[in-house]
């Protein structure tokens, strides 16, 4: 389901093309039950409007037609029409003279390269990804968490790339990867397990943990040790060991993990060799470190 008014990586799946792309059937969404946030004085909708329509693009809508962005942001026409025309002007969107289908340009990437220069963890962080990926050759990713998913904020892709798709602004559901539980292990454990019972879940390879009780159980076992994995859970061949990043409070506010593939090691390994210099990095990153 489409969640209004929830924040997109603008830097990220934007795709160029002069060709008018098949686009998979667009569906309107239910109505959405009303929030405090629709009663927010000083909230302003146009705004929200406005970032709605660049969040309707997506890899498997890189291009789309005023008809269907207007189904995909749940805006009337005459409303996209007008956001869509100034969004072009601004320089964030390109209409395509031919087809009239509207896409993104490369100006949205301003917005995450204004995030990543801007952000004191990610800062922080870049010696201590740099020293580990020159050590290990493996990949090093600084995540942090929105919603029920990671968001990939800082990456150093090792020699040995498990995944090309993933790159800075990517997301992949928290729950069944390393930094994901790392952070909600850092969290109260009621807090926790409800955030996992609201966001969605399913098993994505034979070797996700995604029921309640086995999500209690990892999340128990990664508090007492301080650092998490997951194994094959998201991606088949993928091993990852994570540490959680705090702030001054013990809350999480990142996580670092290092990859590495199961063809070049057993988890065993991984976990052996990876856990001690995560958590060293992670505990010198964290505010109380």
């Amino acid at each position: 389901m489409r969640r209004r008014g929830k924040g997109c990586d603008l830097g990220c799946q934007a795709m160029q093309t002069d060709q008018a792309v098949p686009m998979p059937a667009i569906e309107a969404a239910p109505a959405l039950p009303e929030s405090p946030a629709d009663h927010d004085p000083m909230r302003v909708q146009s705004v929200e409007k406005a970032f709605r329509v660049l969040c309707a693009f997506d890899a498997s809508r890189p291009s789309l037609s005023l008809t269907q962005l207007a189904v995909a942001a749940e805006l009337d026409k005459s409303a996209v029409q007008r956001f869509t025309h100034t969004l072009t002007a601004l320089g964030y969107l390109r209409k395509d003279p031919a087809t009239k289908r509207f896409e993104l340009t490369v100006k949205t990437l301003d917005i995450g390269y204004r995030f990543v220069r801007t952000n004191v963890l990610v800062e922080r962080a870049r010696p201590y990804l740099l020293h580990i990926s020159n050590t290990t050759e493996e990949t090093v990713n600084l995540t942090v968490l929105d919603g029920g998913e990671v968001v990939f904020v800082s990456r150093m892709a090792g020699r040995h790339v498990i995944n090309a798709d993933i790159v800075i602004g990517a997301r992949t559901p928290a729950y069944c990867s390393a930094p994901g539980i790392a952070m909600l292990a850092r969290l109260p454990l009621d807090e926790s397990l409800a955030l996992l019972e609201r966001w969605d879940r399913r098993p994505i390879t034979p070797n996700t943990i995604w029921r309640m009780e086995d999500l209690r159980h990892k999340l128990v076992a990664t508090a007492a040790r301080g650092y998490a994995t997951a194994f094959e859970e998201l991606h088949h061949g993928d091993l990852s060991v994570a540490a959680a990043i705090v702030d001054a409070t013990g809350r999480p506010i990142g996580a670092i993990n290092i990859a590495t593939l199961r063809s070049r090691m057993t988890p065993e390994a991984a976990e052996q060799a990876y856990m001690p210099m995560v958590v060293d990095a992670a505990r010198a990153m964290s505010h109380n470190g």
